[in-house]
């Protein structure tokens, strides 16, 4: 199967965040794995202001490839565990937010020792990071972006993240950094998740520290909003005597009543069932849910994003996706890495002693 490369398409604007004009400007062309509904792309079209090309993308759920070609005009090819990696148009970064599944560090050891080529095939193999990996061993692009969940470092007690880093710098050879980031100061949610950049060649790199814009909750809250998103008294009364239960435990499940001053939980998937984390409250009435509109706009989409699918799926689609401005501070800051190369690797090698001791 030869996949299509797709078309390119003017870089699009996020309103506050400015792109970094002082960078040389260089065309590059990437790809956008287990795409979602395009937030990454997103974010890097930002970054990128028109140097930026997408040339593939991959996306399994059809409702996520639903959203992605209204706003992108291409529709994603399907399960990239089906797609050779030979099929994939060459491409100079690669972004992945790819999903987190369990695989063993056993045998790493063993089959380095057997002097086994690629040994991240035996460790990862029927994860999706095989996959990225694959492509990645495949492809040689310039650099990458992966994302993923916080716990990622910490699932199955470190073994996961310690088969990804072995894979990507030891197997790959590929320079990588990472970071876990709140994106609290551009969008009104506490979210954290980790980054993991790397680069084919040894690259100093520097994740970005984020411009505080003070988000609020009631900066994203639209003025008419629907009854449907209002609470049943049948459902608001359960969440109050779920809270107490657990409180009583002495835990900490319940609803989340959100600070229209501050900020909000994280944004689940799950979202759709209760609209628990994140509640709004009313005056004489039970609270409601965000609005699938509100949802695109705590992650960061612009209004101009089209939502087209139902209310349950688009907010599985944004509880999945990325926060496109934080993802688009650290695009710039690849770029600039990319355009503006220091290959001793002596600096490589102090820089990362200095980023994780402040880890």
């Amino acid at each position: 199967m030869v996949v299509a490369a797709h078309k390119n398409k003017t870089a699009r604007s996020n309103g506050k965040l400015a792109t970094n004009k002082n960078i040389k400007q260089k065309t590059f062309t990437f790809i956008d794995l287990f795409a979602g509904i395009g937030g990454i792309r997103l974010a890097f079209e930002n970054a990128g202001a028109g140097t930026l090309n997408c040339v593939f993308s991959s996306e399994w759920d059809d409702k996520a490839q639903d959203t992605y070609e209204a706003n992108f005009g291409e529709r994603p090819e399907g399960d990239i565990t089906k797609i050779n990696a030979e099929d994939i148009p060459d491409h100079d970064i690669l972004l992945a937010g790819f999903p987190c599944q369990p695989f063993s560090i056993a045998g790493v050891t063993k089959h380095k020792a057997l002097g086994n080529e690629h040994g991240f095939k035996h460790a990862t193999q029927g994860t999706l990071f095989f996959d990225v990996a694959r492509i990645i061993d495949k492809k040689r692009p310039k650099a990458f972006l992966l994302e993923n969940v916080k716990n990622l470092k910490s699932h199955d007690k470190g073994n996961t993240f310690k088969v990804i880093m072995q894979t990507l710098e030891e197997e790959l050879g590929y320079t990588v950094y990472t970071r876990v980031i709140d994106a609290q100061a551009m969008v009104p949610q506490h979210r954290e998740r980790i980054y993991l950049v790397g680069f084919r060649k040894p690259t100093v790199f520097e994740f970005p520290k984020l411009p505080n814009l003070e988000p609020k909750v009631k900066d994203i809250l639209e003025k008419n909003v629907d009854s449907k998103y209002t609470l049943t008294d049948h459902l608001w009364e359960y969440l109050q005597n779920y809270a107490a239960k657990h409180r009583a435990k002495g835990n900490g499940f319940g609803y989340g009543i959100a600070d229209p001053n501050g900020v909000t939980r994280t944004l689940s998937a799950r979202y759709y069932k209760d609209g628990a984390e994140i509640l709004i409250a009313q005056k004489g009435k039970s609270p409601r849910r965000l609005t699938p509109r509100e949802c695109a706009r705590i992650m960061g989409y612009p209004d101009s994003f089209k939502i087209v699918c139902s209310d349950t799926r688009a907010y599985k689609q944004f509880g999945n996706s990325v926060v496109v401005p934080v993802v688009q501070q650290v695009a710039l800051q690849m770029l600039e890495s990319l355009r503006n190369p220091q290959k001793e690797m002596h600096k490589v090698s102090n820089y990362r002693l200095l980023e994780k001791a402040k880890e």
